[in-house]
């Protein structure tokens, strides 16, 4: 054991390296399904021609699109922050 104690979560080794797994496991647990993703992706699309076709401009312009970016982040990932704090999840329920 070294001399520094890392936080650890229950059921989990001393290891930091373990407990970064398990943390990330545990807070981003995907909560997106697929027509969710692809409704975010379709919706950042937009946002990019509106935006490069100058049909919005400036201040509204630069929100939409780096709102489209999170988008398409967030469906990458299949994970949504928002939805973690509201308790929201788009997945389809596993089957038993």
């Amino acid at each position: 054991m070294c001399a520094v104690r890392w936080p650890c979560l229950p059921g989990c080794s001393d290891s930091p390296i373990k407990n970064l797994k398990n943390l990330n496991s545990s807070l981003m647990k995907k909560n997106m399904g697929n027509i969710d993703k692809i409704i975010r992706i379709a919706v950042a699309l937009i946002f990019a021609v509106l935006y490069f076709t100058d049909t919005i401009t400036g201040t509204l312009g630069l929100v939409l699109v780096i709102l489209g970016g999170v988008f398409v982040l967030t469906s990458l990932v299949s994970f949504c922050p928002l939805y973690a704090i509201v308790g929201l999840n788009t997945c389809p329920a596993k089957k038993a």
